[in-house]
């Protein structure tokens, strides 16, 4: 029994926040015709009324919204660049936060990019390695490639969740020091500031997931190399 109440522990644990943000996300994702402009729209305005040179901002994938530094593009889902509903406005406000953190050099921002690229090096040689070790396995035969096996793998999983808790200050940040403000200018009524709330702590909590998740496959492989 005891046993049991850790499982479902562990479960709730992680797939709780995943399960939360999809259901605040369709809660406040109904459409609102009342409001000024759908999320598409007011991402565009924002960028302009910055004056965020060079960003620009584009309808993507369903289930993605997201900014990418790189090509300085602010990506949202069909759902929050077309939709009028304050769940499209609260995440367009917060991918063009991460915009404005780019443009300020925020610390948090700036060092979460160089570790991204660190850690996507990681996981490529993590993958590299993994397919390389069965071949060196099977000439040399030594019992130790199945650890090494391991041990990279788990390494590819330790630099995923190395990002995911270092992009949590990041989103807080974009999240409720920028749109947060931004949207009580009058973007957003004051009975729809509290829905707009929740759907940016949403947005934050989307990193606490895949953290959780992260760990829990951290735990797996632990759980094997004590075998």
């Amino acid at each position: 029994m005891p046993l049991i109440l850790l499982l479902l522990a562990i479960l709730v644990l992680v797939f709780g926040p995943q399960f939360w943000v999809r259901q605040t996300l369709r809660k406040y994702g109904r459409d609102r015709p009342d409001l000024q402009g759908t999320g598409g729209e007011l991402a565009q305005h924002l960028v302009e009324r910055f004056q965020l040179d060079g960003v620009s901002v584009r309808e993507g994938r369903e289930g993605e919204d997201y900014y990418d530094p790189e090509n300085r593009v602010v990506s949202l889902s069909s759902s929050h660049y077309q939709g009028k509903t304050v769940a499209a406005v609260a995440v367009a406000t917060h991918e063009v936060s991460h915009a404005l953190q780019h443009q300020e050099e925020h610390p948090g921002f700036m060092r979460r990019q160089k570790r991204i690229k660190m850690a996507m090096m990681i996981e490529r040689f993590s993958v590299m390695a993994l397919m390389v070790t069965p071949f060196i396995f099977l000439l040399t035969r030594l019992p130790q490639s199945t650890l090494i096996t391991l041990l990279l793998g788990a390494s590819g999983m330790i630099a995923s969740l190395w990002v995911q808790l270092m992009n949590l200050p990041v989103e807080m940040d974009a999240s409720f020091n920028k749109a947060l403000p931004i949207l009580e200018e009058g973007y957003l009524s004051r009975d729809d500031i509290p829905g707009a709330r929740k759907v940016l702590k949403a947005a934050a909590m989307t990193y606490v997931a895949a953290a959780l998740a992260s760990l829990l496959n951290i735990g797996r492989w632990i759980a094997i190399l004590r075998r």
